[in-house]
């Protein structure tokens, strides 16, 4: 078949140029050429690195929605055991999510655990199962990316144990899980590659951070969600590079130099369900116009597919360095607009500590308190 049109347009070339001489045409087909042009360059850039990742472990945090479920089938798809945590491993829609991702990708090996990210308890019932173990479980990857955005003039919600939502499970609860799991991660043998890679957006730009005032109780709750997300992100940010410097500077007892790379991932601007949820200020009003403008952000935006590249090059590229918490935007490391995050590291990880250890206590007197009230209805 090829042959014979290559034969076809080898003898009517000299007619092709007319094709171009009428009105109008010309116009339309580089109309046509800058839209795709355009179209190619708001897609981002593509991974081209693989790795084959049979028998590595991955836990994955935000990896039944958009951006985290196309990372999670990727990296299935490589071969890689996938652990994915979420709210509740038995709800039927994760039991079958988990069954749709098997069949599609040929890997028996994606399960999911509980790990509810808006409870530090929860969180810290997961952790400690996972360490709780001898020898410490393989682990490859740790993969933060569950985040929240509420639309723009949203009230103040919070998570279970009354922390702001988006700050306690942007920030907190990644912090949590990974403080707790850190003996494991830094456990690994020397010749492992360990990465860990959290998720942070361009909202990090426009984040208003006083490590006084993480949860904005004393500055007044903004109207716009996305100084508390930027807030969030760039804690992240300064976890992750808090956290690669506490590795190198731990004395491993093989006195091999540390094998653990942490990296944060900008996926860029991309259609995902919190766009749609922000965008449309949770009114119906507002999805009928974001229904009404998709064809602008089809044309603008990423697919979720476009927004995991990046932090696919992250999980596979040799390129990363020695990740220093090092920033990742379309497939290569990038400067920080925010210096801050390399200042705060130290002060973050103890205030969140703090936090942490404090809300678990109330949270577990609490639990102490329903548990003896049951017992006593009990005994009636």
């Amino acid at each position: 078949m090829p042959i014979p049109i290559l034969g076809y347009i080898a003898s009517h070339i000299e007619s092709f140029p007319s094709i171009f001489s009428t009105p109008g045409t010309a116009t339309y087909l580089s109309a046509l050429i800058v839209l795709f042009l355009l179209k190619r360059y708001f897609n981002g850039t593509i991974n081209t690195w693989h790795r084959k990742l049979p028998g590595s472990v991955i836990l994955l945090t935000g990896g039944t929605g958009d951006i985290g479920a196309s990372v999670a089938r990727n990296l299935a798809c490589d071969g890689a055991q996938i652990i994915l945590l979420v709210r509740n491993a038995a709800d039927p829609w994760i039991v079958e999510y988990i069954s749709d991702l098997r069949q599609n990708t040929g890997n028996s090996q994606i399960f999911a655990e509980t790990c509810d990210l808006s409870s530090l308890h929860s969180i810290r019932l997961f952790a400690t199962k996972w360490i709780d173990n001898i020898p410490p479980r393989r682990l490859d990857m740790l993969i933060m990316m569950a985040g929240t955005l509420s639309p723009r003039g949203s009230p103040r919600s919070f998570t279970k144990d009354g922390v702001e939502e988006i700050f306690g499970i942007d920030y907190l609860a990644h912090f949590q899980l990974l403080r707790i799991l850190s003996p494991a991660i830094r456990a690994q043998p020397a010749g492992r590659d360990v990465r860990i890679i959290t998720s942070t957006c361009l909202n990090y730009v426009a984040g208003e951070l006083d490590l006084s005032d993480l949860e904005f109780k004393n500055r007044g709750y903004p109207r716009s969600t996305i100084k508390l997300s930027g807030a969030a992100k760039l804690c992240v940010m300064a976890m992750s590079r808090e956290f690669q410097r506490r590795c190198e500077s731990y004395k491993r007892k093989d006195e091999t130099a540390n094998n653990v790379r942490c990296y944060t991932v900008n996926p860029g601007l991309v259609r995902t369900g919190f766009f749609r949820r922000y965008i449309s200020m949770g009114a119906l009003w507002g999805i009928f116009l974001y229904i009404l403008m998709y064809p602008f952000w089809w044309f603008v935006l990423k697919s979720a597919n476009s927004g995991a590249q990046s932090f696919l090059w992250a999980a596979m590229s040799p390129e990363c360095g020695n990740g220093n918490g090092a920033l990742i935007r379309e497939c290569e490391i990038v400067e920080c607009r925010r210096r801050e995050v390399d200042e705060i590291g130290s002060e973050l990880w103890d205030i969140s500590e703090k936090m942490c250890d404090e809300l678990e206590k109330k949270a577990a007197i609490q639990r102490k308190l329903v548990e003896m009230k049951g017992k006593e209805v009990a005994s009636r």
